[in-house]
Order: C-alpha cells, then structure tokens, then sequence
C-alpha cells in the first residue's frame, strides 16, 4: 500500500506518541502492516532510522525525536493551509509552543485558558515559564511573551505595553531595618538580587530621576536569586527590599505583607512584548492565540507611549 508522505509523517507522528505500532492502528484504523510500512517508507525517504524496535516496546531514536518534532510543525502547518480560508476559527489545529513567564501564566493566561480551549478544541498548546530567554527557532517556539529589552534583532516583536514598576518590603523587614525615605537611607538596607542566570552580576537598586535618566546604586544583598517566584517569596520571607511589576504585588500591598518604599524613586518602566520568528506566513493559529493574549494583558499593561526610559534586564 502506498502511503503519500504527510500521511507517513502523521502515522510515524502517532506511533511515536503511543510507542506501539498495534495501538497507533487502532487510533488510526490501519492494519498494522501499514504502519509499520509507512513508518518504513519515511524512514527510507529520510535516509535515517526513526524508532528502536522491540518484540515489548517502540522507542524513537535520536534522529527520530528530531524528526518528531519537526513532523508536527509541518503537519500543523499543512493544516493551517488547508484551513486558511476556512470561516470558523475553531477549526484551527495543531501544535501551539509558547513561551512566557510563570507570574504571567499562573495569574492571567491559565486562568482564561480553559475558554480560549473551549473556542478552539483541536489546538494543543505546549506552555513553557522558564526563568531564561528561551531559543525560539531552536526550540521551536511559535511565540514566546518577553518582559524587557529586547536584542535579538532578527525576530519580530509586537510591544503590547509596559509594566509599572514599585520598590517593596515587607513589613517585618522593614520593622528590622528601618523604612528608607531617601536613596542615602540605602546604605544602611539590603536588596533581594535577580539575575538571569546565578554568577551574573546585578545591576543593584535602579531607577529614574525627574529627567528621565537611569541611575543605580550598588547595595549589599544576602540572597541572589534567577527565579521570580523566588523572588517575591524572598521579599516576603523579610530578606530585602525588591523591585517588581506593580500589578504582581498589588494584591500583597493591599493585604499588607508588601509595603511600597522610596516611591519617588521608582524603577524604569518594563517593556512587554509578543516575539515570533521571521516567517513569512505565521500560523493562524499563533495569529489567534496572539491576539487573544494581546487582549488579555492590555489590562494589565501601561500603554507604552505614556512611559519613559526601558528596564534592560528581563524579569
């Protein structure tokens, strides 16, 4: 039987997922001897051998993880082709691989996922919320939302706004040192430091002066940190002082357990942004899914024409 080649990808695509050819026939209402033969016949037009073959299991070699991954961005976007000028979104398909930070995920998107799910059943969404700037083409990230300055000219971004910054405490901390009302009352505190990577150098305490411009001032820390989960559990726990998106703490300063220090001297505002790799023809289904995040974070966001001078680190 022959088998054209997105159909050998989708059956390889399938065999992969369940490591059994028997069940990947069942799922897809094959014999087996034409899985097995199109698994075959891909393997023969790759050049390359795609899976380990047991008499108890089936496991994908190293090419075949490559190919894997590779299998299901083309077979997404051949059915974004065939869809294009379909007039129902919800019949978008395929692979989402997005990229974002934990703050953003666990309080704005997962929240409102479940909806966007429930508009757009067939998509399949890989979230990813890691504390480094992840290698979008690399990694095969459709889209990822970035907060700070970008460098990575050769990727399209989409500012969608920026963050609010605030100087906070905690209360018991600030029972033990003091509550700074002055850049000088500095010496005598401690700042909780964020780097992206630990033995990175932190910039220390920033912020913007009457003229727009950024200064820093060198303070002393006890703790360094490259998560932000741990960071704000670190003002928390009492061990410094930390410079953060507003909207992230306004809930602990409204109950209390933050409290906003030195707010003539706040931080630079921080860009947030959409980035996508160049392609000519991005996905409908990322052009949906970026749209409907945009929406989302506009009410979060500062609209970034109203702002002054960018945060360079991301957070």
């Amino acid at each position: 039987m022959s088998i054209n080649l997105p159909e050998a990808m989708k059956v390889f695509v399938r065999v992969a997922e369940l490591s059994s050819f028997t069940a990947a026939a069942e799922q897809l209402g094959l014999p087996r001897a034409s899985v097995s033969a199109a698994v075959r016949q891909l393997e023969a037009e790759l050049g390359v051998r795609l899976l380990h073959r047991t008499t108890r299991q089936v496991q994908m070699t190293q090419d075949g993880q490559v190919v894997y991954e590779r299998a299901q961005d083309l077979l997404a976007d051949l059915d974004d082709l065939r869809g294009l000028f379909r007039a129902n979104p919800a019949q978008l398909r395929g692979r989402l691989r997005v990229d974002m930070p934990q703050a953003i995920a666990r309080d704005v998107v997962l929240p409102a996922l479940p909806a966007f799910l429930a508009d757009h059943p067939a998509l399949d969404i890989e979230l990813s919320c890691v504390d480094r700037r992840v290698d979008l083409v690399a990694e095969g990230f459709d889209c990822v939302l970035r907060v700070g300055k970008l460098t990575d000219s050769s990727l399209i971004a989409r500012p969608l706004g920026e963050y609010r910054m605030v100087n906070c405490a905690s209360p018991a901390y600030l029972a033990a040192h003091g509550t700074p009302r002055s850049l000088d009352d500095l010496v005598r505190h401690r700042l909780v430091h964020y780097v992206p990577s630990l033995g990175a150098r932190s910039t220390g305490f920033e912020y913007v002066d009457a003229q727009g411009k950024l200064h820093t001032v060198v303070m002393p820390g006890a703790l360094t940190v490259n998560s932000t989960i741990a960071y704000e559990g670190a003002a928390l726990a009492g061990l410094g002082i930390i410079q953060v998106p507003e909207v992230g703490v306004r809930e602990h300063c409204a109950a209390g357990t933050l409290v906003e220090v030195l707010a003539a001297w706040r931080p630079p505002s921080m860009p947030v942004s959409l980035v996508y790799p160049h392609r000519r023809h991005l996905p409908m289904r990322a052009q949906v899914f970026m749209t409907w995040l945009a929406a989302l974070m506009a009410l979060r966001l500062e609209d970034a024409s109203e702002t002054g001078s960018l945060r360079s680190e991301a957070v």
